[in-house]
């Protein structure tokens, strides 16, 4: 374009008063008030002038174009980003996707402390202060043969604080086949590091036995440290030290024995490898001082952080000054003993982890079929016939650092399409307004069907019609 060509299209941009004041400006300003909406579109046309000048060609003309980026920014910053999927990937405990859904039972618990006062710090019997470990510390107990339990707001705050609190100036001796990162932030080492504690790693990243512990003892040892591998095996030649022979070493030298089990398994579950998992429970029975674990993976509840064993260490812990800023808030509180509830009642089956991971197959070839009868039915409607869905067998995981060499038999349903790479099916159908998020197999969208919640098959269906499949101009009117 010429200069002149461009400070004609400049001119040509309304101004940010005059659009402020268009109809399609007053949603918004209600949702974001005046003042943010004149912020807004100033920002979308200060958008449209850079490109101009920087002589990008623009497909519409000015006006719808500044209509266009304004509404769609308006909309962008008018929605939370945090906003519910549909979790069709086959990964039961999905940790970008928020892990755990909760129960019923949770939800309703959360609903019903989340707009009122409660006794969050409050004693009614004794008509003053209490304290909000006591809501869930009972049915921890229960669950785990616990002597003592206490909550924070994750497990990598549960291993800070029970560190810092057992070891903080002294020596925590700990496998180097155990120094793991889990995610992209939590690693060993450094919550060590940041706990004060002085770590010192024993043995070969594939093979640490009772011996290297035992030589690495020192008088400023406080705590012998076991750490669950989460998210990686080591296969091949492999040797470790139990937690049995760990607990009887620090029996011997007056030592604690610490175990990060990370998931916190509360029960036995319905698939053959989970045998493999010990629960909490055979972890203290074995001799654990201390079991910290998470409550928003195999356990099904909200994110929390437990720590349970030994009365006096927990006492300690529940002295420590940085539990205040570790603690856990009143809904999660809420959530998580509604869950822990369900465990005590024999119910855990309600819990959506928990269903998910011991479906069977039949029933998931069943909820397939159903699947796919829903979007065949939907395609015909609308006469495309260029796209392919069919139920496929699929590899689901459980996820959250469980079992991650171990899968679950599934099904799903796959769509192929011969306009569309399975790139563009996979991000329309995250594009929706509940995103669905699917997997990608050799060219093929899979919808894996075990970790879909009630109401998701509609939510995917509307999804698919939407993007893939707009609905045909309807023909002129016979004439009479």
């Amino acid at each position: 374009m010429t200069n002149s060509d461009t400070n004609a299209l400049l001119r040509s941009i309304p101004a940010t008063d005059v659009l402020l004041n268009a109809p399609w400006a007053a949603e918004f300003s209600g949702r974001l008030g005046r003042e943010q909406v004149k912020k807004i579109i100033a920002e979308a046309l200060g958008e449209i002038r850079r490109e101009l000048c920087g002589d990008v060609r623009v497909s519409l003309p000015v006006d719808e174009l500044v209509v266009s980026r304004a509404t769609s920014l308006l909309r962008l910053r008018a929605s939370s980003t945090l906003k519910s999927v549909v979790n069709a990937t086959g990964v039961v405990i999905h940790t970008n996707l928020g892990r755990a859904p909760l129960a019923d039972e949770a939800l309703a618990a959360v609903n019903a402390i989340a707009g009122t006062y409660s006794t969050l710090e409050y004693s009614p019997e004794q008509g003053g202060r209490g304290g909000r470990n006591e809501h869930v510390e009972w049915s921890l107990c229960r669950m785990t043969g616990a002597e003592a339990a206490l909550v924070v707001n994750n497990n990598a705050a549960a291993v800070l604080l029970a560190l810092s609190a057992t070891a903080s100036g002294r020596e925590v001796i700990v496998s180097s086949g155990e120094l793991v990162e889990i995610g992209d932030s939590f690693r060993i080492p450094e919550i060590l590091s940041f706990s004060g504690a002085k770590m010192r790693a024993v043995g070969c990243t594939n093979s640490t036995r009772t011996q290297d512990y035992r030589d690495a003892i020192t008088e400023n040892t406080a705590v012998l440290l076991k750490v669950h591998p989460s998210n990686y095996r080591i296969e091949g030649f492999v040797k470790s030290t139990s937690r049995e022979e760990l607990a009887e070493l620090a029996s011997e030298r007056g030592l604690i024995f610490m175990e990060d089990l990370g998931s916190g398994l509360l029960c036995p579950l319905g698939v053959a490898f989970a045998n493999r998992e010990r629960s909490v429970r055979e972890c203290l029975e074995a001799g654990s001082g201390i079991v910290t674990f998470s409550g928003d993976k195999l356990l099904g509840g909200p994110q929390i952080g437990v720590i349970a064993g030994s009365k006096n260490l927990i006492d300690k812990m529940k002295k420590h000054q940085l539990l205040r800023a570790l603690r856990a808030d009143k809904m999660t509180l809420a959530a998580f003993d509604a869950t822990l509830r369900l465990y005590l009642a024999g119910r855990q089956g309600e819990i959506p982890v928990i269903r998910m991971i011991e479906t069977d197959k039949s029933a998931l070839l069943e909820q397939a079929r159903r699947l796919c009868r829903i979007l065949k039915r939907g395609a015909a409607q609308r006469g495309a016939g260029d796209f392919a869905v069919s139920v496929v067998e699929t590899e689901d995981a459980i996820g959250g650092g469980s079992f991650p060499t171990d899968m679950l038999p599934g099904f799903g349903v796959g769509i192929r399409s011969a306009c569309f790479s399975a790139e563009t099916l996979a991000a329309g159908l995250r594009t929706a307004p509940v995103p669905v998020i699917p997997a990608i197999r050799e060219g093929c969208v899979i919808l894996h069907v075990r970790t879909l919640l009630t109401g998701d098959e509609q939510l995917i269906a509307s999804a698919f019609l939407k993007f893939f499949m707009p609905a045909k101009p309807a023909l002129p009117a016979a004439r009479a």
